[in-house]
């Protein structure tokens, strides 16, 4: 049951993440995995700056997306199209 609020947490926030960032959708399984090395991404980067964005599914979300939001704007400048 873990493995599929995980999968469904990580789908949440790379979906958002893509909003967000944009030219960033990369699909369903691509927003998946984007949101899922997001949430580590995400919870690395806010411990090392201090920040938590709350408990439950709505901190674990907000905080994928971040990380999301940061793959995203990396992988944007990467792979810029020209």
């Amino acid at each position: 049951m873990e493995i599929i609020v995980t999968l469904l947490i990580g789908a949440a926030a790379g979906w958002l993440g893509s909003l967000i960032v944009r030219g960033g959708g990369l699909g369903l399984l691509g927003n998946l995995i984007i949101g899922i090395l997001g949430s580590f991404v995400g919870y690395w980067l806010l411990g090392k700056l201090g920040i938590h964005l709350g408990g439950g599914w709505v901190g674990a979300i907000l905080t994928g997306a971040v990380g999301a939001i940061v793959i995203l704007v990396l992988v944007n400048l990467i792979f810029r199209k020209k």
